[in-house]
């Protein structure tokens, strides 16, 4: 029989998921990941199977906060308005220095593309479902399937540069206004 957890796994993945977001994945050592969870190796080995579990499950959980973000968004907002929150939110006074490490799924593909290409492969993929929500957004503007497509794809490659550039420490204000400099195109294009 299976001994129980002894230890909260939502705060341990929480823990591990801000370390691997500022740190990286292989910068990351398996010291630092048990302490900054606060469980043993045989825990960490037991719960998630090793490192790379670790890893992918943090993954999961911040595509799926992403992807949340927007939906809470879009119930209460219309699509541009809600897509533009989207945008916004993480260099609100909220976000703090979480701005500076960027996007957690876009920071796995440069980081491990030609070194890790499984592990690259499923950030890729949770990056597809980012950009399927952006569509699903854009659809509901009433854009063809065609032109929300295009759109969508549009806005990745956007988004996946600000959060390369955020790395860079610019100004906050600088961002923003390459935010809706981009939202303002975007309403064109879509007018």
């Amino acid at each position: 029989m299976a001994r129980p957890l002894e230890f909260d796994r939502t705060t341990a993945t929480q823990s591990a998921l801000l370390l691997f977001w500022s740190k990286g994945y292989q910068a990351t050592s398996l010291a630092d990941l048990v302490a900054a969870m606060g469980i043993s190796r045989s825990s960490l080995y037991a719960a998630y199977g090793d490192k790379r579990g670790v890893f992918l499950e943090c993954l999961d959980l911040f595509a799926a906060r992403s992807i949340a973000i927007l939906t809470e968004a879009r119930t209460r907002q219309p699509p541009l308005t809600a897509l533009r929150s989207f945008f916004l939110q993480p260099i609100s006074e909220e976000a703090g220095e979480r701005w500076a490490w960027g996007c957690m799924l876009v920071n796995t593909v440069l980081e491990l593309a030609g070194v890790d290409d499984a592990l690259c492969a499923h950030a890729r993929r949770r990056l597809a479902e980012v950009e399927a929500a952006f569509e699903a957004c854009l659809s509901d503007t009433g854009c063809g399937a065609a032109k929300a497509a295009e759109l969508s794809a549009f806005l990745m490659v956007v988004n996946e540069g600000l959060r390369v550039s955020s790395r860079r420490a610019l100004p906050q204000p600088v961002h923003r206004a390459q935010i809706e400099t981009t939202f303002r195109l975007l309403e064109s294009t879509i007018a």
